[in-house]
């Protein structure tokens, strides 16, 4: 019989060569690299390299002296801050009113997103889509003045449809106890259009399949809301939520500025308002970036702290 013969391994003729392969993919696509030069750069030049100057947050600093030579005072500037009557109150305005507006906004924009996913006529459907986006253009001084345009007690449209049925319009911007709720909620009718704009498309990203089998199962539209949609945009909505954790301390600046008056700044006075107040006004530069730093690690120790509860509960995590 003849000899049988087994096939033999081809010789190794190459060695892979990881640095020769990284240079050979960034050759082949040079275009996306240099694109992506653009924003490494906006990140370098606007993000880390001003870090540097996180130091005066230790020091007193003075002009003259510069960054570097400015003299070394420690931890004081943070001992002043926590020793402040006024911080605590500071920080509750800040994270209440942060937490009520993702505690309202978040349902919302979901409801409106499945509503215009259920409808079927497509004309109703763009009509609602602009009618809702539309405001998130209007900018932040135009929408405090629409309000204080609207909310006046002698000329304004909703005072007027307040005043017949017997409320009191007399001072509702400069009111304390309303001032959270105007904020919030003039903030959901500007926004919710956009932010329903992700769940839409999440909701568009679901299989027809799952659908279709829920109809063919029996299911109302109720229940297939609840059992496939809902579940479909889950890791959506946590992602979303944990993002907006990391901005908890950070609540926009300028429409609380705007909306700042003496009767309800025991109440208006949150983070970002109170380091502009101290350091452009009063040019204490050390103390505001304290105060920025202690505001920069809360951010990151709740996200932190969301994205790992959002991990050990089973959800959908960012890292």
């Amino acid at each position: 019989m003849p000899k049988s013969t087994l096939p033999t391994a081809a010789p190794l003729n190459y060695i892979a060569n990881p640095a020769g392969s990284l240079k050979r993919r960034i050759l082949r696509h040079w275009q996306l690299y240099v694109i992506m030069l653009f924003p490494l750069a906006n990140l370098i030049i606007f993000k880390y390299i001003p870090m540097i100057g996180l130091q005066i947050a230790f020091k007193t600093y003075r002009v003259r002296a510069g960054v570097w030579n400015s003299p070394f005072v420690g931890w004081k500037h943070f001992e002043r801050f926590f020793d402040s009557p006024s911080t605590m109150q500071i920080i509750w305005n800040t994270v209440s009113l942060s937490l009520y507006s993702i505690a309202a906004s978040f349902p919302i924009a979901i409801l409106l997103a499945i509503a215009l996913n259920e409808a079927q006529k497509k004309h109703f459907k763009k009509v609602v889509q602009m009618v809702t986006y539309a405001p998130y253009f209007i900018s932040t001084v135009v929408l405090v003045s629409m309000m204080n345009q609207f909310l006046d007690p002698r000329i304004g449209v909703i005072s007027m449809m307040l005043q017949q049925f017997g409320i009191d319009t007399r001072n509702i911007m400069g009111n304390p106890d309303l001032f959270k709720h105007l904020y919030v909620w003039s903030g959901i009718w500007q926004s919710t259009g956009y932010s329903a704009i992700i769940y839409l498309a999440a909701l568009t990203g679901i299989s027809h399949e799952l659908t279709e089998a829920a109809t063919i199962d029996g299911c109302t539209r109720l229940q297939r809301i609840w059992h496939v949609d809902l579940p479909g945009i889950r890791p959506s909505v946590i992602t979303l939520l944990v993002l907006n954790m990391g901005y908890v301390m950070s609540v926009g600046f300028e429409k609380v500025f705007l909306m700042q008056s003496p009767s309800i700044l025991n109440v208006s006075e949150v983070m970002s308002t109170y380091i502009y107040r101290i350091g452009l006004l009063n040019s204490d530069f050390s103390y505001s970036t304290a105060i920025g730093l202690v505001n920069s690690i809360i951010n990151l120790i709740l996200i932190l702290t969301v994205n790992q509860i959002a991990r050990r509960t089973g959800e959908q995590a960012l890292w």
